[in-house]
Formats: structure tokens, C-alpha cells, sequence
């Protein structure tokens, strides 16, 4: 057995005899704030969500920074420090909107654009009903991306950059990708632009009616269920093969 030395560095003490502070045991939490939520929004997160509602519901003009502010509950110098300007906030609450509706969409644009390549129609069609499925479910599921940009086209020379950062990426995508499908001869296709915006907006009615429908489950169900029937009856009837009559489903 190894023997201590003289000044008490094997002993566990501090060189006088008594026992040192044991540095491996978790020290007790200060008294204070209570330790942060990791899995709570932050704030910058809680001031988009809020933002996003009321912007939706009372357009830019209508809402204030103090507004925004008071439904999170901070001081609006909070708000400021994230986003100096009320302008700057806007703009981030469409990005935040194009990023999930990105998320959503990229898989089955690829998927088409994939289908569109291998040169056979019936896989052109079927993945752009896929697509529209995906489009639909996403306003489904996140219906105030409709009352926001809703609100954005009542004034159609305003923000027209949010159009050219946030919905023409993704649609003009799809455009090129009809367009490149009608140069191959797979559907026909003249006004690939006509059609996109058509649906889209078709998409952003539907999930109008649904709101007026108010709290009507079994209502709403059944709009549901009739829109997307109608959006694939469009489709099937717009690029049915020349002499076919296209599906009633």
C-alpha cells in the first residue's frame, strides 16, 4: 500500500488534515430563474406563430408591433431585438411558411419531374395527382398559409418580392416541369403558368369554405372529400389522352 506523503497529497485533504471538497459531486443549483425549457419554442419562434395568426387574420397594415407583443406576452423591445422592423418580421413569417410548404412539396416535385423523364404519360399523371394531394394536405394542415397570402394579394403591387421569394420558386418549378412534359409530347400543355395558378387558387378557396364552414366536422369532411375529387377530375379531364374522355372519379 502506497503511503501518504508529508503534505497530505494522497490523504484526500488539503495538506492539513482535513478532508478536500470532493470536485466530481454536482454542485446544488443556485436559486434564481428556473432552468430553461429546452423543449419550449424559443422566442423568436413564439413571436413567428403569433405573428403569422395575426397577420393572416388583419393583413400587414393592420397589425402592430405592440399588437404581436401582447399575444406573446413580452415587451415589444423583446420583439424588436429579434426583428428590428415590422417589415423584417413579415417577411420572415412568409419564410417560415415557404420553408414548410418547400418541405412538403420538394419529394413529389422531384417525383414528377423523375416522371417526367421517363417518358411514360400515365406515370406523368398519376404523379401529378400526387401532387396535388400533397399540395392539398399541406393547406389542410396548415390553413393560415391561406389567409396570409390571401391577405398579401388584396393589394396585388405590394410585396411583390414575398411573390417572387416565397411562391414562384416553387411554382414556376412545376411550370417548367408541365412545360417540359408537353415539349416531349407526354401531355398537352400550352399554358403550363394558367394551369399551376388555377389550382392554386382552386386550393386556397377550398380552404376558405372550410373556415366559413366554421366548427361543421361532418360538413367540412365532406368539402374535403368533394374538393379533392374535383381537383383530380381536373386533372384526368385536362391531360386525358387525345380521344379519351378522362376519369368521372
Amino acid at each position: 500500500m502506497r503511503k501518504s506523503t508529508e503534505n497530505g497529497e494522497n490523504r484526500g485533504d488539503g495538506g492539513d488534515g482535513e478532508r478536500g471538497e470532493d470536485v466530481s459531486a454536482p454542485r446544488p443549483r443556485r436559486r434564481g430563474r428556473p432552468p430553461r425549457d429546452r423543449s419550449a419554442p424559443s422566442t423568436r419562434d413564439r413571436v413567428l406563430t403569433e405573428a403569422t395568426a395575426l397577420f393572416a387574420r388583419h393583413g400587414a397594415d393592420g397589425v402592430s408591433m405592440r399588437d404581436i407583443a401582447a399575444r406573446v406576452g413580452i415587451d415589444v423591445s423583446s420583439v424588436h431585438h429579434h426583428f428590428p422592423s415590422k417589415s423584417s418580421l413579415y417577411d420572415a413569417c412568409f419564410a417560415r411558411v415557404f420553408e414548410l410548404e418547400q418541405a412538403t412539396l420538394t419529394p413529389p416535385v422531384r417525383a414528377f419531374l423523375a416522371a417526367v423523364r421517363s417518358e411514360h404519360p400515365g406515370d406523368v399523371v398519376d404523379a401529378i395527382h400526387d401532387l396535388v394531394d400533397a399540395f392539398v394536405d399541406f393547406l389542410d394542415d396548415h390553413p393560415q398559409t391561406t389567409f396570409l397570402w390571401l391577405r398579401r394579394w388584396l393589394d396585388p403591387t405590394l410585396h411583390l418580392s414575398l411573390d417572387e421569394a416565397y411562391s414562384l420558386p416553387i411554382y414556376g418549378e412545376i411550370e417548367r416541369a408541365l412545360l417540359e412534359a408537353a415539349t416531349r409530347g407526354l401531355v398537352v400543355e400550352p399554358t403550363p403558368h394558367i394551369t399551376v395558378r388555377s389550382l392554386v387558387w382552386a386550393a386556397h378557396g377550398h380552404v376558405t369554405a372550410l373556415s366559413a364552414r366554421g366548427g361543421d366536422a361532418v360538413t367540412a369532411d365532406r368539402e374535403r372529400r368533394e374538393f379533392r375529387a374535383y381537383a383530380h377530375r381536373f386533372v384526368d379531364r385536362l391531360y386525358a389522352p387525345p380521344g379519351a374522355g378522362g376519369s368521372d372519379g
